[in-house]
């Protein structure tokens, strides 16, 4: 019983972690758009995806990295 509650606070730790550089990279893209940018931002919409793409691919390669090092076990 103990075992198994570790190991769900474990895999919810790592799941927060995990979507961290997504939620940051949307609140990079929140402050630019209502605080920074203005409409008539050069290459804004391209920036945009960029930031978040960014933000899922580093989420994605930290959750492989999680399940990487847990396979290894």
């Amino acid at each position: 019983m103990l075992s198994n509650l570790k190991n769900q606070i474990s895999w919810l730790i790592k799941s927060a972690i995990s979507f961290l550089p997504w939620i940051l990279s949307i609140f990079i893209f929140y402050t630019l758009d209502y605080q920074i940018w203005t409409v008539d931002t050069p290459h804004r919409g391209k920036i945009s995806v960029a930031i978040m793409a960014g933000g899922m691919i580093l989420s994605l390669l930290v959750w492989s990295f999680f399940k990487k090092s847990k396979s290894k076990r």
